[in-house]
């Protein structure tokens, strides 16, 4: 099974699936608004190790601060397209 990690440790153009969020319920609802629900494929775009990182899904690419992404837990997907 793949290995678990946060979103903020991917590099640019890795593919992931999104396995849960951390934080309090008003950050939760605020992700999910955005479309960020377990299952979903994310693809980073940029993540420069520092300040904030981008990210696509569901056709949309969303700006994360790096806090927020280290809430955000995912497996790399082995099914990148």
């Amino acid at each position: 099974m793949a290995e678990e990690l946060v979103l903020s440790k991917l590099d640019a153009d890795t593919a992931a699936v999104l396995i849960g969020i951390g934080g309090g319920y008003c950050f939760r609802s605020r992700l999910a608004a955005l479309g960020f629900t377990p299952g979903t494929r994310v693809r980073v775009i940029q993540n420069l190790g520092r300040g904030p990182m981008i990210v696509a899904l569901r056709d949309t690419r969303i700006a994360l601060g790096r806090c927020e992404a280290q809430r955000i837990r995912v497996r790399i997907d082995a099914d990148k397209p």
